[in-house]
């Protein structure tokens, strides 16, 4: 009994944060509402604070999921991973409302209750550790500091992306992705790594 009572548990958890990503993405943390949230997830009041205590608290698991929507769809190893990784980002965040909201919250927390750099960490943590083994594997210039450049990558994408986003409603974030890696790969990669690197953004869209 405990198995298939444990499975709704975790769809009902799926329904919200799916329903509270949705609501974020239209209305931004400050025009969101429990009630509104419920009802685009179809559960209880019951329901809802069995797992969430709050508003914050659904905003913090919104925010924290971004990388579930990414990592999943790699397969790539070393450097490569790495500009795969911001190409899939940048296709999953015109089409994922996951992530969109997750990014939406992530960049309006000035002015609300929720005050939460996790996002921004962990990504760097995440790309930090791809980018250790591609710097065992000699795939990067002995001058890279793997740590300075993890933070640079994520506060690059998020400027990127919200410039993109004022100036095509983010339709044009693939092509300034590989922008952006036309100008660091040079620095960063080794010679013949950054001649065999693969800059085809649409093949992960």
């Amino acid at each position: 009994m405990a198995r298939p009572q444990q499975d709704r548990a975790l769809k009902t958890r799926e329904a919200i944060v799916m329903g509270a990503a949705e609501v974020f993405d239209e209305f931004g943390f400050s025009g969101a509402s429990i009630s509104r949230i419920m009802k685009r997830a179809g559960v209880s009041q019951g329901a809802m604070y069995f797992h969430f205590k709050s508003k914050e608290d659904l905003a913090r698991a919104v925010m924290n999921a971004q990388p579930e929507t990414v990592i999943p769809r790699l397969d790539s190893h070393g450097l490569q991973r790495i500009v795969d990784m911001t190409f899939v980002w940048a296709w999953q965040i015109q089409n994922d409302v996951l992530l969109r909201a997750g990014v939406r919250l992530t960049n309006e927390q000035d002015g609300t209750s929720v005050r939460d750099a996790t996002p921004y960490t962990e990504w760097a943590q995440i790309l930090e550790v791809t980018l250790r083994e591609a710097q065992y594997d000699g795939e990067l210039r002995e001058s890279v500091d793997v740590g300075r450049l993890s933070e640079f990558l994520v506060s690059a994408c998020t400027g990127m992306q919200m410039y993109s986003n004022a100036v095509s409603g983010r339709r044009d974030l693939p092509e300034r992705t590989v922008a952006m890696w036309r100008l660091l790969l040079p620095g960063i990669a080794t010679e013949r790594i950054a001649e065999s690197i693969d800059l085809d953004v649409n093949r992960l869209a």
